[in-house]
C-alpha cells in the first residue's frame, strides 16, 4: 500500500505487525527501503522495458513533431437531401467478406442509434456463389440507405497490402453502379479499419466514386513499428463537413479503440495539404493536450498529418481506423476521457 499520510492510526485494531512501514518514495524518483537501500526508479524503468527491446521497439515516443491545428467549421456542403424521403428507421447494409469480424458490434452499434441492419454474407467458395452474392449485394445496396464496411481481415489481409478483395468487389460493375445509385439518392457510406482500407483503395476516399487508383493516390500502409498494434489512441475531431460527424462538435477528444497492421495514412504532401483544406480530414490522432502530433506514443501507425479519418469532398462517404463501435458502458472503465463517439447516431439522423 502506498500512502502520503501515516497509516499508522490505522494499526488499531490489527493484529501486530499488521500495518509496517517498509520504506519511502521520494521526489527525485527513488524508492528508499528503511534508508539502506536505495532503488532508482529510472533504472527500474529501463531494466522492465530493455529485456525485449531487441524484439519490440521502444515506444517511448521521440518528441514528434507537433502539428498545426487545423480546423473546418464552414460546415456540410450538401444542398439537401433532394431525394431523401424521412425514414423511421433507415437500412444499413453491412456485407460480410471473407475475414470480417467485426459485423455484430457494428450492427449492434446501429441498431442502438436507431436503424435497421441488414448482414449480408458473400460467399466465394464457388464461381456460383460468388455470382449469386453479386446479385444478392446489387439487389441490398437498392434497398439501403447506408453502406457500411466493417472490420477485420479481409483474405488475411492480402499480400502487398489489405481491402483489395473489398476494393475488387466494390468497383464491379453492377455493384459499383448500385454504389453510385445510393450515392446519388443521397445515400451515406461508412468504413472502419478493414473497411476504410477497401474505401481508399476503391477511389471512394477521396473521390467520393469509385475511380481507378493512380501513383500518386493516397493509400493506408503498414504501421511505422512494422506490426499490429492494439491499443487505445485519442482522436480529435477536425471537421464538421460530414453528416456522420453532425452529433459532434469540431475540437471534441474520444478514446477509441485501434486494431490494425496497416493504419498508416500516406499521400503525397500536396495531397494532404489539398484534403486538410477542403475540410475531408475529420479525425486526428492527438496527444494529452489535444494537440495533433507525429509523436508515436499517440500516433502509432505514424500516419501523414496524424489523419485517423477522412471523408469524401461532400462528405457523404466517410472512412477511419479506429474501432467506434468498439463502446459499451462497462468497457475501458480503467480508461479516462470520452469512449462514446457519437458516429453512428450521426448517420442514422441524416435519415430522420
Amino acid at each position: 500500500v502506498e500512502s502520503s499520510e501515516d497509516l499508522t492510526a490505522l494499526a488499531a485494531g490489527l493484529p501486530e505487525g499488521g500495518i509496517r512501514e517498509i520504506g519511502s518514495t521520494t521526489a527525485d524518483g527513488k524508492i528508499s527501503i528503511k534508508d539502506s537501500f536505495v532503488l532508482d526508479l529510472n533504472t527500474c524503468r529501463e531494466s522492465w522495458t530493455g529485456a525485449l527491446q531487441h524484439v519490440f521497439e521502444d515506444l517511448t515516443g521521440d518528441g514528434g513533431e507537433a502539428l498545426e491545428v487545423r480546423d473546418y467549421t464552414k460546415g456540410p456542403v450538401l444542398p439537401g437531401a433532394k431525394g431523401k424521403a424521412a425514414k423511421a428507421k433507415p437500412r444499413v447494409l453491412i456485407p460480410v467478406f471473407p475475414g470480417t469480424n467485426c459485423e455484430y458490434d457494428t450492427l449492434r452499434a446501429f441498431e442502438k442509434a436507431g436503424a435497421e441492419g441488414q448482414v449480408f454474407l458473400f460467399r466465394n467458395r464457388t464461381a456460383e456463389q460468388i455470382e449469386d452474392s453479386l446479385e444478392g449485394l446489387i439487389k441490398a445496396l437498392d434497398n439501403s440507405q447506408m453502406l457500411m464496411l466493417s472490420g477485420g481481415f479481409s483474405a488475411g489481409d492480402e499480400p502487398e497490402g489489405s481491402g483489395k478483395f473489398i476494393a475488387n468487389i466494390l468497383s464491379h460493375g453492377g455493384v459499383g453502379d448500385g454504389i453510385h445509385r445510393l450515392l446519388d439518392r443521397d445515400g451515406l457510406i461508412l468504413g472502419v479499419c478493414n473497411g476504410f482500407q477497401a474505401l481508399v483503395k476503391s477511389g471512394l476516399l477521396p473521390h467520393g466514386m469509385i475511380t481507378p487508383r493512380e501513383e500518386h493516390s493516397p493509400t493506408l500502409t503498414y504501421n511505422n513499428i512494422g506490426r499490429h498494434i492494439s491499443r487505445m489512441a485519442s482522436l480529435r475531431v477536425a471537421s464538421n463537413l460530414s453528416p456522420w460527424l453532425s452529433r459532434m462538435t469540431v475540437g471534441d477528444v474520444h478514446q477509441i479503440a485501434l486494431s490494425h497492421g496497416e493504419g498508416k495514412f500516406y499521400a503525397d504532401r500536396d495531397v494532404m495539404e489539398d484534403l486538410m483544406a477542403r475540410g475531408q480530414v475529420c479525425f486526428q490522432y492527438v496527444d494529452e493536450q489535444g494537440q495533433p502530433t507525429m509523436d508515436r506514443r499517440y500516433n502509432p501507425n505514424g500516419s501523414l498529418l496524424a489523419v485517423e479519418g477522412i471523408c469524401s469532398p461532400d462528405g457523404r462517404v466517410l472512412g477511419k481506423m479506429g474501432h467506434s463501435e468498439r463502446y459499451g458502458r462497462d468497457l475501458f472503465r480503467n480508461i479516462p476521457g470520452e469512449k462514446h463517439q457519437p458516429l453512428f447516431e450521426g448517420g442514422v439522423e441524416y435519415f430522420l
